[in-house]
């Protein structure tokens, strides 16, 4: 996106992408559909952006969904609303979007240059490692799109935060983001429904709740539902060791109906009442899996009850590498309004390698163009065109 505005304006961009061919994660987050951004009205849209929306809300209002949709059509990428409101490609892939880009991006003279690794600053220029041997860089603007660390294999490990640091940055600690959680299963759950789904439940935590689907993993819990309470689940365990994750297996129906329906023959086993209530065989299974003990109460009441507030206690956050995204990075104390940094106003600094987080539902993607925007306009102001 910054190379877009640059070149655009007739500045002659270099992009150096440390990987043999670029937006290796950009094409693994389209794998399930290239959720692009989300169609709900901008003020809500702009709260799932938390504690960061301040910092965010200028460059997101500047080129905010509307106009995400409108660029990606412009490339000959049509989209559509989801009904989830999610908004996607209408081919439900990113390599269309992404082969359409790079063309325009090289029709406009912009140079890429593949397996090409920033090293570092030495005495104000860039240092880089090519294909050719090392490379010395002294650009009018820098500007910097190197990710967080998670799916470190696609390109992006965090290796930056040293010679950030070394710059005079302040950096706040990489953490996961949109990512799974630790949980002690038994062996028989483990063994029986690691990879099952856990369907149209509501996960609630500390005041907040998502409804939705998790997966359960031989590890823990992942999935949509979990992602939506991963910084609060995280930011808990990070303070206290564990977090406590409440489990409504059935929210569509009342507790005093469900007991009617768990009430069931005097000879019925406590297994056949939960799959008669309707719950998979992994839901039932993950009521024994309460905190409280694998033994359950026989009483209809009490049963409808647990089922109602499964409580799992997760023990730990899955490793960043395995999150969706990361939350940490370059601190807004650390850059101006235009995304320069305070201790070197040519270099430029965007997406998800500043210090911000969001749910998955388009906000991610949403943030990194309309940041990697503002970078470009940040830089292109700079030179003075």
């Amino acid at each position: 996106m910054a190379a877009e505005v640059l070149a655009r304006a007739g500045v002659g961009v270099t992009i150096h992408e440390r990987m043999p061919n670029p937006a290796r994660k950009f094409l693994l987050a389209g794998r399930g559909g290239l959720n692009l951004t989300h169609s709900e009205p901008l003020e809500p849209f702009l709260s799932r952006y938390g504690a960061a929306r301040a910092r965010l809300e200028p460059a997101i209002r500047a080129f905010p969904p509307d106009a995400l949709k409108a660029w990606s059509e412009e490339l000959g990428v049509e989209t559509f609303v989801g009904s989830s409101g999610r908004i996607f490609p209408k081919a439900m892939k990113a390599s269309p979007l992404l082969r359409a880009w790079l063309a325009k991006l090289g029709g406009m003279g912009v140079e890429l240059v593949a397996r090409s690794r920033w090293l570092g600053w030495e005495n104000g220029a860039l240092v880089l490692e090519t294909p050719e041997g090392r490379r010395i860089e002294r650009p009018d603007v820098a500007v910097f799109a190197l990710g967080g660390a998670s799916w470190p294999r696609l390109g992006s490990d965090g290796s930056w935060q040293a010679a950030f640091s070394a710059h005079g940055v302040e950096i706040a600690p990489l953490k996961p983001s949109n990512s799974g959680f630790l949980i002690s299963w038994s062996g028989v759950f483990k063994e029986k429904f690691a990879a099952q789904p856990i369907k149209r439940s509501r996960f609630s935590f500390d005041g907040h709740e998502a409804r939705g689907e998790a997966i359960a993993t031989a590890y823990g819990l992942e999935g949509g539902a979990i992602y939506a309470l991963s910084a609060h689940l995280r930011d808990t365990i990070e303070a206290q060791g564990s977090a406590a994750l409440e489990i409504d297996l059935m929210p569509d129906m009342s507790e005093t109906a469900l007991a009617t329906r768990l009430s069931g023959g005097a000879k019925d086993s406590t297994a056949n009442r939960l799959r008669k209530a309707g719950l998979s065989s992994a839901a039932a299974s993950l009521v024994r899996e309460d905190e409280r003990g694998a033994s359950l109460p026989s009483a209809p009441g009490d049963l409808a009850r647990r089922i109602k507030q499964v409580r799992v206690k997760l023990t730990g956050v899955a490793p960043i590498a395995r999150a969706i995204s990361t939350a940490g990075g370059v601190s807004w104390d650390s850059i101006n309004a235009d995304y320069s940094l305070k201790v070197d106003p040519t270099a430029f600094v965007c997406g998800e390698m500043l210090d911000w987080e969001a749910p998955t539902g388009g906000y991610l993607l949403q943030a990194c163009f309309a940041t990697g925007r503002a970078a470009g306009l940040g830089a292109l102001k700079r030179t003075g065109l």
